[in-house]
């Protein structure tokens, strides 16, 4: 097959134009905090977009539309530049505050430690990619000390990745057909709310807003400040992680927002038909969707398991304490929430112990539901590898006349349907634990050698299922190999890896590089 690079360029370029409109929409911040000084780095952000995605959608205008392959390519493709160009906001207030060109009246404040960071662009390049995949590793020593207009950008990014910059095209683009559907399934979505994609688009873009605005209400009812509440309301419905505190939740010291946090996460880890099927008062689903059942049945025995072992080990001084912690990190880990409320490590200082640390992992690994904005493997793949491997094994026990099924959820596969999905899912399983395994090599090739292996574990598995939580390993410091290996994990951790792999080869298939 010819790849017609041409409609990957248009399309890529209509993504970056859309996602130029959010350096534009954050103005008001900015003036709303008398930040004036920021206000050129958002407007040249903007139009630098706004060029680039401008001539790849003009010079390309009359390819044709994506299929499959092109779908996966832009998608692959936009996400990488999207996540370059939106550092530009980080890198030019960063570098505005040091050379500090504006008079007074623009209030532009002394540079620290923390905005420093963001001078050298692959900090920048790695908060934005970390924010729009909704990851939430950060180059952040201290958010604190990060500008208002700053914190907002951060918190954007999350909030816009977490419903996909594709399907923020979609719904302002609202172009019905074909083309928008491959643009759509090509970012790890497959289920329609309604038979027409921009209906679909429209509907999860209504439920992702009453979903957040009900978050910040909960979050304001609870005592947690109006900057903070919408903020954390962002970047948890997102499932991000992305904070305004250098402790994140845990900056508040309040059990009454730790648990209201909580149903937030939750909420971010049920696929979006569901919710749709919910607010129409189809409560039953909350129990009859197997991801939704297995959500809270996963969530429920996961922090059980890791309250006790947490209480066994003394980690903390009660049972409620180990109960609080041990909920709120599992349900954050396997949410892919990535807020924290206590440290598992410190870099080489061990908080946390190696089986309690690998109890987040696990939940890291599997995410939650397919459809909404979470990342691992997808509990949906979870499912059918365990209770495939089962059927697999109840096989050979089974003459080979027998018509035989496997059941998942309300499904029920013939033998070729079920060949074929538990191959999908062997086939992500396997490519994941390969690049978990190469971006381990590297962070443990980098980083000084009395850091726990379990932790390096730990981080990694963190930012591939764009999670965020840390062991005190990510930050401004970090090697560069360990940085660049890190945005290649969340990269392909946002979607699911095939989409970047196929990307590459493509790429090498043009240079040359690569025999068809």
């Amino acid at each position: 097959m010819r790849i017609q690079f041409r409609t990957v360029g248009r399309d890529a370029g209509r993504i970056v134009q859309i996602v130029s409109l959010m350096a534009f929409v954050s103005i008001p911040v900015a003036m709303l905090h008398r930040e004036y000084y920021a206000i050129p780095a958002l407007v040249a952000s903007g139009l630098a977009m706004l060029a680039f995605g401008g001539a790849f959608a003009r010079l390309f205008a009359d390819a044709p539309e994506p299929d499959k392959l092109h779908g996966m390519l832009t998608a692959a493709a936009a996400w990488g530049i999207v996540g370059v160009f939106g550092a530009l906001p980080l890198l030019l207030i960063a570098w505005t505050i040091t050379v500090d060109p504006f008079p007074a009246w623009t209030n532009t404040p002394p540079l620290n430690e923390t905005t420093a960071a963001f001078q050298d662009p692959l900090n920048g390049i790695f908060e934005s990619l970390s924010g729009f995949t909704s990851t939430g590793l950060t180059m952040a020593n201290t958010e604190e000390e990060l500008t208002a207009t700053m914190q907002w950008w951060r918190s954007f990014t999350e909030w816009i990745g977490g419903v996909g910059v594709i399907v923020l095209t979609v719904g302002i683009l609202a172009r019905p057909g074909s083309g928008s559907l491959t643009l759509y399934e090509s970012e790890a979505r497959s289920t329609k709310i309604h038979p027409s994609i921009v209906s679909t688009v429209h509907e999860i873009w209504k439920i992702y807003l009453v979903l957040t605005v009900g978050a910040v209400g909960l979050f304001l009812t609870v005592g947690m400040p109006a900057w903070g509440a919408i903020n954390h309301a962002m970047t948890g419905i997102s499932t991000g992680g992305f904070s305004i505190h250098a402790d994140s939740i845990g900056h508040y010291d309040s059990p009454l927002v730790e648990y209201a946090v909580v149903p937030v996460m939750v909420a971010g880890s049920i696929a979006f038909p569901v919710h749709y099927l919910i607010f129409n008062g189809e409560i039953k689903n909350l129990y009859t969707d197997i991801q939704t059942r297995w959500v809270f049945i996963w969530f429920s025995v996961g922090s059980a398991v890791l309250t006790g072992v947490l209480y066994l080990r003394g980690t903390y001084d009660s049972l409620e304490e180990s109960f609080r912690y041990g909920l709120f990190q599992f349900v954050s880990g396997t949410s892919n929430a990535g807020f924290g409320t206590t440290a598992i490590g410190n870099g080489t200082e061990q908080v946390w112990t190696a089986d309690t640390t690998l109890i987040v992992c696990a939940g890291m690994l599997t995410g939650a539901a397919a459809g909404s904005t979470v990342g691992g493997i997808k509990l949906i793949r979870a499912i059918t590898l365990v209770k495939g491997a089962r059927w697999r094994i109840a096989g050979t026990f089974t003459p080979d006349s027998a018509v035989r099924h496997l059941d998942i959820g309300d499904r029920s596969l013939d033998e070729g349907q079920a060949s074929k999905e538990l191959e999908e899912a062997a086939i992500v399983l396997i490519l994941w634990l390969i690049f978990l395994a190469v971006g381990l090599a590297v962070l443990l090739a980098t980083l000084p050698t009395e850091i726990p292996t379990e932790y390096a574990i730990f981080e990694v598995m963190s930012a591939q299922s764009t999670v965020g939580l840390s062991a005190g390993i990510t930050g401004p410091d970090m090697p560069v190999a360990a940085k660049v290996v890190f945005l290649v994990n969340m990269w392909i951790g946002r979607l699911e890896i095939i989409p970047v792999l196929v990307l590459l080869r493509s790429a090498m298939v043009r240079a040359g590089l690569y025999d068809q």
